[in-house]
């Protein structure tokens, strides 16, 4: 097999890659554009914005990601040796390498889709940059950044539209707080399973300082602020169909699929349930963001995107996941 000249085998070193990409996690903000651009058009885009407004979020967040875990690689020696960082899998510089390649693709695409989109890399670069240098370590700080993310990925999309700011529908613009407050639920709930880690490198995330009973108890609240404004402003306005509704249903049976879980799991926590509690919002919000899309598009069309994100999320979830988080790569 061929090797690299620090003996590390190419498919080792290009598994790491894909690792490091978590594919299971980007499929979901390139949704969620790709839901605000249906959304800002009325129907379909034509096909190059689209792809466009599908794959360069993507783009930007693996970006994101490597910037993240070439910063983290000092807590991660910690309680994740085994990450392609620590582990020597990948070198820090090249994280660094294949990030930019990723981010400076996905900000000549955006100068393609207009001025706005263009604009908005920049802003998403700088949060990127804040969440793990400054934010993540912070509390609630840090669950904000990450929501304010993914309500940027969200315009990406509703950007894509020829239509100027003051044209653009007022229903669109609410539904921002929808992935501003789903995201900061999620991104909660996911801190949980970081607990110890996060606590030994001194980051005072929601988990450590208050506990997960707490953590639980804000993530309902959360859960309560955004899924009434998904479920009354598309009623309101009256800017989807009905399969829209279909969707939403489906991610109700998958929320209280969780918490349910989780008060079942509560009396023999372990860190790879807590794994487990997160891998619900995975589906979930692909189930949220794929419900935008079917009502804003065609049943064909929101379906086949939907099962589509659905089994390669899963898969990459069953392939790849728990390797990323664990040692020995196994979740019982």
């Amino acid at each position: 097999m061929s090797t690299q000249s620090n003996n590390i085998p190419i498919k080792t070193k290009l598994f790491a890659h894909l690792e490091t990409m978590r594919p299971y996690t980007v499929i979901w903000c390139g949704l969620v554009s790709f839901a605000g651009a249906c959304l800002s058009w009325g129907q379909l885009p034509p096909i190059d914005v689209a792809i466009l407004s599908l794959i360069v979020p993507i783009m930007g967040w693996i970006a994101g990601l490597y910037l993240s875990d070439f910063l983290d690689r000092n807590l991660d020696k910690i309680e994740k040796p085994h990450r392609p960082i620590p582990s020597g899998r990948i070198k820090p510089y090249e994280a660094i390498l294949v990030g930019s390649i990723y981010a400076i693709v996905g900000t000549f695409f955006s100068w393609y889709l207009g001025i706005r989109n263009f604009s908005l890399v920049f802003i998403v670069a700088l949060l990127v940059l804040t969440y793990t240098s400054i934010a993540k370590s912070r509390g609630f700080l840090g669950h904000i950044n990450r929501g304010i993310v993914t309500v940027a990925a969200y315009l990406y999309g509703v950007f894509t539209s020829p239509l100027s700011l003051e044209a653009i529908p007022m229903y669109i613009l609410l539904l921002t707080p929808v992935f501003l407050f789903h995201d900061v639920n999620s991104n909660l709930v996911g801190a949980i399973r970081d607990m110890e880690g996060d606590k030994k490198g001194g980051y005072q995330t929601i988990p450590v300082k208050y506990g997960i009973k707490k953590s639980i108890a804000l993530s309902i609240l959360l859960t309560c602020i955004w899924f009434p404004i998904a479920f009354i402003i598309p009623l309101q306005y009256d800017f989807v169909t009905n399969y829209y509704y279909y969707l939403i249903l489906i991610d109700v049976i998958i929320l209280l699929s969780f918490y349910i879980f989780f008060f079942w799991s509560l009396k023999s926590y372990s860190r790879k349930k807590a794994l487990k509690y997160h891998e619900f919002f995975v589906i979930e919000r692909i189930t949220l963001a794929s419900a935008f899309i079917i009502g804003s598009t065609t049943i064909i069309l929101g379906i086949g995107i939907y099962l589509t994100a659905l089994i390669l999320t899963s898969l990459f979830q069953i392939s790849l996941r728990s390797r990323y988080e664990f040692q020995d790569g196994k979740l019982s």
